[in-house]
């Protein structure tokens, strides 16, 4: 499947791009958000992409642009990044969360049980261990406690139960056996998903510690951007959505004060940042065009 950036047009659009400005794309992907901004761009402009993907990252090297930067990075390590480049404030932050459709379409990368392949689940192939070496130690309990918290799958016990069982006569190294697995233990699902779409979900998360890098990237993207500036987040699942939105609530709200403290309204700090409009998603045309647009949403957030 072609890859089509989700929501591409409103996203850029939510930044409201300065033409002489300094922006970031934390999750370039396959580039669709960063050719948007660079066409707003003056001579002056500066934008600087990350994406922890190798195969993102060897498509943005190819670009020649000298206002484009291509960083390989986890947008976790963004304050560590701009410091490198000397950069200490931007105007603008774009992230596009979850998998992509190249990733997905990719059969050796192990993200989709629609291929059979190994169990890799690695967003960034040169670091950490893949998801076949950690189910292969994985207790049963953390098994567990991973498939429920990060699939929301309340069938999580029987199967982490299968998956100890399966691994002592033979190691869980395929997609399709650990689907086939799954599925002999997941009594049905809604029509249209199969029954291991939660379970690979949380494996994934787990094993690339998405919400944990989500958690500081959200913090340091917001940290990093000037009075003006906005932080563009589209999610496609509730646990990252719940998230960005407590996360944007929290930055967009007053200090909580103990209950009954003396204090005059006009003494209490007020945000130094603001929501930008409701959360958007993608409209009937798009979710026709690209089944994947479905699921997700976006929210803003501007500095003041």
């Amino acid at each position: 499947m072609r890859h089509e950036t989700v929501l591409c047009e409103q996203a850029v659009g939510a930044l409201n791009v300065r033409a002489d400005g300094v922006y970031v794309d934390a999750t370039f992907g396959r580039g669709g958000h960063s050719v948007l901004i660079l066409r707003q761009l003056s001579a002056a402009g500066r934008l600087i992409a990350l994406d922890r993907d190798p195969q993102a990252v060897a498509v943005g090297e190819q670009w020649q642009d000298e206002r484009f930067v291509m960083c390989h990075a986890n947008f976790s390590e963004l304050a560590v990044v701009l410091g490198q480049m000397g950069v200490a404030q931007v105007d603008g932050v774009l992230m596009d969360l979850g998998v992509s459709s190249p990733q997905l379409d990719d059969a050796g990368r192990g993200f989709s049980f629609r291929h059979d392949a190994p169990l890799d689940m690695r967003m960034d192939t040169t670091a950490g261990e893949t998801a076949a070496q950690w189910l292969a130690h994985a207790g049963e309990q953390e098994l567990k406690e991973v498939i429920w918290r990060y699939g929301e799958e309340r069938y999580a016990g029987p199967i982490a139960r299968a998956i100890v069982e399966k691994r002592v006569r033979q190691p869980i190294v395929g997609t399709g056996e650990l689907a086939r697995l799954v599925a002999s233990v997941v009594p049905g699902r809604e029509a249209g998903k199969d029954p291991a779409t939660r379970t690979f979900q949380a494996i994934r998360i787990h094993v690339n510690g998405e919400l944990e890098a989500l958690a500081s990237g959200l913090t340091q993207a917001a940290d990093a951007l000037l009075p003006g500036g906005r932080l563009v987040v589209i999610a496609f699942h509730s646990l990252e959505d719940r998230m960005v939105k407590r996360f944007m609530r929290e930055r967009s709200s007053a200090p909580q004060l103990p209950w009954r403290l003396p204090v005059r309204a006009a003494d209490i700090p007020t945000p130094r940042m603001r929501l930008v409009g409701r959360a958007l998603r993608a409209d009937e045309a798009e979710v026709a065009r690209n089944p994947r647009a479905r699921s997700a949403i976006m929210r803003v957030l501007e500095a003041m």
